[in-house]
């Protein structure tokens, strides 16, 4: 399959790399239809480059359709169209029962004292072969997705792999009271939805700070 691979300090390619395959009870096949580029791919692109190694698949934010399960995955079934979250998380540890999924149990990296594995997202988190590909081997698969119906295009659900998420636990933590105001500063991909999120919401005011006009 064609794969983005990280190759150096500001340099990734489009590579040719061997299909991903099941190795795991609790693992699903992906074939990705949609994958965004998130800021987060910036800090690979230059600081994080001594946790990666050459060859590394990047990439955390893809959905599409399942092309194989293993045999404990849930309800998950070939076919279904999924998103597919930045972490991996099991859905049953004690740090998911408290919906702290990003800090999962069992795909914790102990040995970086890091989180929840990542996808495509450098030793730090489990180097685990990230989205930016053609299909995407999906650990703890029957939690880690999110099913979407046939029907609307890819961009009006891609966005809930992380970007979205992201944005919707900031305003959350917030804690903006009825009939208060909410500032967003920068209006990036992240802070935009920030001030989007924020509208829906009983805020009376939502103020966007950026230094383009």
């Amino acid at each position: 399959m064609k794969a983005v691979t990280w190759q150096g300090k500001r340099k990734v390619s489009v590579d040719t790399v061997p299909d991903p395959t099941i190795e795991q009870p609790t693992d699903a096949i992906i074939k990705i239809t949609s994958t965004n580029i998130c800021g987060s791919d910036l800090h690979l692109y230059e600081t994080l480059g001594a946790f990666l190694d050459p060859g590394d698949i990047l990439g955390h934010e893809p959905m599409g359709i399942v092309q194989e399960v293993g045999s404990e995955v849930g309800d998950l079934r070939v076919g279904d169209r999924v998103v597919i979250p930045f972490q991996m998380a099991c859905g049953h540890c004690f740090m998911c029962e408290q919906t702290l999924f990003s800090q999962c149990e069992t795909t914790q990296v102990r040995e970086s004292g890091s989180g929840a594995a990542l996808f495509g997202y450098s030793k730090l988190y489990g180097q685990v072969p990230g989205g930016q590909a053609e299909y995407l081997r999906v650990p703890q698969a029957q939690f880690t997705h999110i099913k979407v119906p046939d029907g609307p295009s890819d961009d009006r659900f891609v966005y809930l792999s992380d970007v979205l998420p992201t944005a919707w636990q900031a305003v959350a933590y917030a804690d903006v009271p009825a009939g208060g105001t909410l500032v967003v500063l920068g209006l990036g991909p992240i802070g935009d939805m920030c001030c989007r999120i924020a509208q829906t919401l009983p805020i009376a005011r939502v103020i966007g700070v950026d230094l383009v006009p």
